[in-house]
């Protein structure tokens, strides 16, 4: 399978275009979370979620509320990514509520933090592993997902790099990235033309 990925904390119309045209997968927006400097109010996530295009939209949570759930539950997203120690039921049951895919997003810095992948398993389309830093962009050794078995479904972010692809594409199905393709916390639509370049690449040598 060929490597996907995702660009996380778009927030204009001029980085989802890129995005589309260089081959993401997936557009990522940030609610909800005011300490991040990529975070969305909904008037502008409604807007950009609205645009027309062939990719998945995804919205990037820590700790959703109801109330938060239900302010976005018109707008057009494909996925939830779900940071927080919700139970396995409670993610299913905003999966059923909202007819969406379930991202589910465990923070890792040890072996027990990657295993947490076994209680979301059956309830989450992708399993998503990240570091512990948030918003800080911080990373994690990847040789923790090593006994992580095939059958499931694996992104990671983590401070990843443009260099890191290689090594990724081995590991995980999707790359999720934000701060590689920002210059002084804003998209640069030239660095993600090149970060997906080079994963268009990768796919094309395998």
């Amino acid at each position: 399978m060929p490597l996907g990925a995702k660009i996380c904390g778009l927030s204009e119309s001029d980085q989802i275009q890129a995005c589309v045209n260089c081959g993401a997968s997936m557009c990522g927006y940030i609610l909800f979370y005011p300490k991040s400097h990529r975070n969305l109010n909904l008037d502008k996530a409604k807007e950009l979620t609205s645009l027309k295009h062939s990719k998945s939209n995804v919205a990037v949570m820590v700790n959703p509320s109801r109330v938060d759930l239900e302010s976005i539950k018109d707008f057009n997203f494909h996925y939830y990514q779900i940071y927080g120690n919700q139970k396995p039921d409670e993610i299913n049951d905003i999966k059923q509520k909202y007819k969406v895919k379930i991202i589910k997003a465990l923070t890792v810095e040890t072996k027990e933090d990657v295993l947490k992948y076994k209680i979301y398993e059956e309830v989450s389309d992708i399993i998503l592993f990240d570091s512990k830093g948030y918003e800080q962009s911080l990373s994690f050794p990847h040789s923790l997902l090593d006994d992580v078995p095939k059958r499931v479904k694996k992104m990671i972010a983590g401070n990843i790099q443009i260099h890191d692809l290689e090594e990724i594409s081995k590991i995980a199905d999707i790359v999720d990235v934000s701060g590689a393709c920002e210059t002084n916390k804003k998209k640069d639509l030239t660095k993600i033309k090149e970060f997906l370049l080079k994963v268009k690449k990768i796919n094309e040598n395998r």
